[in-house]
């Protein structure tokens, strides 16, 4: 029999993230904690379906008139139409004046690998500039559209433990001219540190000068603050400047549809007359990765987004995962200084959103895992979400041991 095809295959290098998880769910010990998944849990550790979602999904189930058609290649108008409405806000004049189109693709990952296909494709940009750090997707998103640099832009100070305004500024003003730069809208994933308001109109200010082609993740609308136009703030910043842009929205986090991949791309244009050529091209590309979008996600979007009943409701679900992460940061900060670890932990509670860059080692981690069984990712990121009030008592004391270095005997804890 001829040697099979497949044979001269690699085994590609794990997931971190889903690696992670796989061993936490190996793990047999009692005692153990989960830090590293990107997802919202409650104070029992356990995943949250929003009240509003199940209030909307029962009446979808019931509606008569609902069917499985396809939608358009662009998704569900009505879906991307809200959907910006809640990014960019409602008297925005890019309404008016027709000059912003809605993709609706498979959440913001696919949102990204549109905006890359499209740009690779059709505006020549083969340079994109991601923060470093940056979510571990971006640089493979672009390397697979087929950019040749993927550089990055200085972005997290270890020694401070926040933003590197000066390195950040300093590397887009070397940037090529017309090259693509990443920003994230709110709540940085990995590091949690978001520029202030004047670091945002000096980032404007470059990208300006250097003509960057400026693309706007934002996956956590809500999570950095509790309030939605308040964490929209950025992405209405720098629209207001007259880029056109593109922006990635997420509703994985905020509405908590992880696996139904609900995502729009918005494309921020000068004129009516460059949507029609955009969205023409857009159609195309979307054709031939994933032919038509899923309903069922954008369907539960849109409905809550155009009641204002459930509008409210939704937003005080956001408030409500919002305050129970800042509580968490600041019951962890509190318990590390009570206990006199070596360092400044403030950082803690000014970093924002799900995700806090601890500043600890890739040996202190390792140390973490095998010896306390505490999962997070090897650069530090915990996801604050994973602490609870019955394990954050033993999640400071082994960062405590780890970073006093006293790793001699075990805590023990009962979660």
């Amino acid at each position: 029999m001829a040697e099979s095809m497949f044979s001269d295959i690699k085994i590609a290098p794990p997931i971190e993230v889903f690696s992670l998880t796989a061993k936490f769910n190996e793990d047999n010990r009692p005692i153990k904690v989960n830090l590293g998944v990107g997802a919202y849990r409650t104070n029992e550790d356990k995943p949250w379906v929003l009240p509003v979602v199940r209030t909307v999904e029962a009446q979808m189930a019931c509606d008569t008139t609902l069917n499985h058609e396809y939608l358009p290649v662009g998704g569900l108008p009505e879906f991307s139409y809200n959907a910006m409405k809640l990014l960019l806000g409602d008297d925005n004049p890019v309404f008016t004046e027709n000059r912003v189109l809605g993709t609706q693709a498979l959440g913001g990952t696919w949102g990204l690998k549109l905006a890359a296909e499209f740009m690779h494709r059709h505006l020549g940009v083969d340079v994109v500039y991601v923060s470093k750090p940056t979510w571990g997707n971006h640089k493979g998103i672009f390397k697979d559209a087929g950019f040749s640099q993927i550089k990055e832009y200085r972005y997290w100070k270890a020694d401070t433990r926040s933003l590197d305004i000066d390195g950040m500024l300093e590397d887009l003003k070397n940037a090529p001219e017309r090259a693509c730069v990443i920003l994230h809208g709110c709540a940085h994933n990995p590091t949690g540190v978001d520029p202030t308001n004047e670091q945002w109109k000096m980032i404007a200010d470059v990208c300006e000068e250097r003509n960057l082609t400026i693309v706007m993740d934002i996956a956590y609308q809500g999570f950095a603050t509790g309030k939605l136009d308040e964490d929209a703030a950025a992405v209405r910043y720098m629209q207001s400047r007259g880029f056109e842009m593109f922006i990635a929205q997420s509703f994985s986090k905020n509405f908590g549809l992880y696996n139904e991949r609900v995502g729009n791309l918005v494309t921020v244009t000068k004129s009516n007359d460059a949507v029609l050529k955009v969205k023409s091209q857009m159609d195309l590309i979307v054709r031939t990765m994933w032919s038509n979008p899923p309903n069922h996600g954008a369907r539960i979007v849109c409905s809550v987004l155009n009641n204002p009943g459930y509008l409210s409701e939704w937003k005080e679900q956001v408030k409500m995962m919002a305050e129970r992460i800042r509580m968490m940061r600041h019951q962890l900060r509190q318990k590390l200084i009570s206990l006199g670890t070596p360092g400044s932990w403030e950082h803690i509670n000014t970093q924002r959103g799900m995700f806090s860059y601890t500043g600890l080692t890739e040996a202190q981690v390792d140390v973490l895992q095998s010896r306390y069984h505490i999962y997070m990712l090897k650069s530090g990121r915990i996801n604050m979400c994973g602490l609870t009030s019955n394990n954050i008592d033993y999640v400071a004391d082994a960062i405590h041991a780890v970073v006093s270095g006293d790793t001699s005997q075990q805590k023990q804890a009962s979660l």
